[in-house]
């Protein structure tokens, strides 16, 4: 278990690594100074100088810094030296004391942040996210060079079904449903499962001919019998119900369903059909948990279910590809993964997905740990792939994050510097200084509640 909680720390380390070497990388190029590039936060526990750039390993292994010839080294140093009479200064005089202490340090201002053009400012601030989509991109082509993609081809369309009426075949590839592009069957299988009861304008694939078909799903109301999970697509429990019975009987969330009644689970609709063709009967599951196998013993209840069916079913197979359709189709992972973070803020706005699905750093750490965990019966490849497939979506996350227009992240910095360049000056820098610092409090409180969040989860 210590094992797997050191490789999803390095994991997460690199990822932070290579966004703060965006920032690292830029800055250089620009002729900026960087003083301090560091991983972690709190105390140094590795540290040495190279040139006027000091590189450091710190006690917390979470986050890290690229910190730049300007406002931050100059603002903690000032902080530092500040006495009763400086309190007293005016703004333009407090600005020829901190160009003051830098020239008394040793550093040349003309490599300072600030002092560079507001193009090259942008370039460094934005290299950090997009570094982190980058990487999320090399992920993406080893996960698809290795094991290909999934697309959205359909496997079974039943008899007199509304997909069947639609004129739907097996074998057909859905590209577009509601004018919504898909790539993959992740995106079908995302779409649907926050937009059940919607008619379907689906655009398909036939024979290397492009079709259109509309598919009304049946609005279905039936008894079946139910445990109270929520499954998801790797077969492993994401949620359970309060008060249910499998929360009575001792299943939890990351469970990963391996058997029921000694038959082996491979795919979530098999997990489905065995508890709802039960009838009514203790059903046993088989599970991994923290690496061991556990048989638990679920009662079943009916329960009256609200369903909406379009009678095909799309497994989400992997194909694999040429290299160049692997370059492809790993952009496009990329531009999934971004989409389906933006779509899941909007989602946590609309009240669609709860607080509860914020993840801190370790809840991350937890997550990646208990996966590595769950592959090892797969061999060390798959959980080295599952290992690049959580980094190519959190690296992905983290871009998407740092890009939004919040102030003390990136994006904040980003709108004040395209301000800046659309007014021909930038705003005050006090008055900057006090929108970040707001932002940064909100930010720290925010984390804080998430960090006890995800500790609580542990027990």
């Amino acid at each position: 278990m210590v094992l797997n909680v050191i490789l999803a720390i390095l994991v997460l380390s690199i990822i932070v690594i290579v966004h703060e070497f965006g920032h690292f990388i830029i800055a250089k190029a620009n002729g900026i100074t960087v003083v301090e590039f560091s991983i972690g936060f709190g105390p140094k526990l590795i540290h040495f100088k190279k040139g006027d750039t000091e590189y450091c390993i710190k006690a917390l292994p979470f986050g890290g810094a690229c910190t730049m010839l300007g406002d931050e080294f100059l603002e903690m140093n000032i902080a530092e030296s500040e006495d009763e009479t400086d309190t007293e200064l005016t703004p333009e005089e407090k600005e020829a004391k901190k160009l003051k202490m830098a020239v008394e340090n040793g550093y040349d201002m003309n490599k300072s942040f600030s002092s560079k053009s507001v193009w090259a400012r942008i370039a460094v601030i934005a290299a950090g996210p997009i570094f982190n989509f980058i990487l999320a991109f090399v992920c993406a082509v080893v996960i698809i060079g290795s094991i290909g993609y999934d697309p959205c081809d359909i496997d079974v369309v039943n008899t007199g079904s509304p997909a069947a009426e639609a004129g739907l075949e097996a074998g057909d590839v859905i590209t577009k449903v509601n004018g919504h592009n898909i790539t993959f069957y992740r995106d079908f299988y995302f779409y649907r499962y926050y937009n059940a009861s919607e008619t379907l304008n689906i655009t398909f694939e036939r024979d290397g001919q492009e079709m259109h078909t509309t598919v009304t799903p049946n609005h279905i109301k039936q008894q079946k019998y139910q445990v109270g999970i929520m499954i998801s697509e790797n077969c492993s429990i994401s949620s359970v119900n309060d008060d249910s019975p499998a929360k009575k009987a001792g299943l939890k969330a990351n469970d990963v369903i391996k058997a029921v009644d000694g038959v082996q689970m491979e795919t979530n609709s098999q997990i489905t059909e065995a508890i709802t063709s039960s009838g009514g009967k203790d059903v046993i599951f088989t599970v991994m948990r923290d690496g061991k196998s556990i048989d638990i013993t679920v009662h079943p209840k009916m329960v009256e279910v609200e369903s909406y069916d379009t009678g095909f079913v799309v497994y989400g197979d992997r194909v694999k590809v040429s290299p160049i359709s692997t370059l492809k189709y790993s952009v496009c992972e990329v531009g999934y993964s971004v989409k389906t973070v933006i779509q899941s803020l909007g989602m946590m706005f609309t009240g669609k997905v709860g607080f509860d699905s914020l993840l801190g750093p370790v809840g991350t750490v937890n997550t990646m740990s208990e996966i590595v965990e769950e592959s090892k019966s797969d061999g060390a490849f798959y959980v080295f792939l599952n290992l690049m497939n959580l980094a190519a979506l959190i690296s992905a996350n983290l871009g998407v994050m740092n890009l939004l227009p919040i102030p003390a992240l990136d994006g904040g910095r980003l709108v004040f510097l395209i301000i800046e360049a659309l007014r021909g000056k930038p705003i005050k820098r006090e008055h900057e200084g006090i929108v970040h610092f707001i932002g940064m409090i909100l930010l720290v409180i925010l984390m804080v509640v998430v960090l006890f969040k995800d500790i609580a989860a542990l027990f």
